[in-house]
């Protein structure tokens, strides 16, 4: 049987997965992506970052920072918040 998370589980487990990527800049990215805008999503933007989360640390920062076309199934709203790059705090 699978597993059954709620909604917070689920944000908890993106919170995670966001923040342990492998590498820094990727961590920074994709974890502070999620800090920034996780409170503000429903259902469907959640699924989207859990799919999201399931792609390739180059792919994800290449569509980011537009480097590589973003695929269709992520195209919209929240990538177009990611492109912005507004929400990276680099510690000093």
């Amino acid at each position: 049987m699978p597993e059954m998370l709620t909604t917070e589980g689920r944000l908890a487990r993106c919170k995670f997965r966001s923040w342990h990527r492998g590498t820094r800049e990727a961590d920074y990215m994709i974890g502070g992506f999620f800090d920034r805008y996780h409170a503000d999503w429903g259902a469907d933007e959640l699924a989207w970052f859990e799919a999201l989360l399931e792609e390739d640390d180059v792919d994800i920062m290449a569509w980011a920072l537009k480097t590589q076309p973003t695929p269709a199934r992520f195209q919209g709203e929240l990538i177009e918040k990611m492109q912005k790059l507004d929400y990276v705090d680099i510690p000093r």
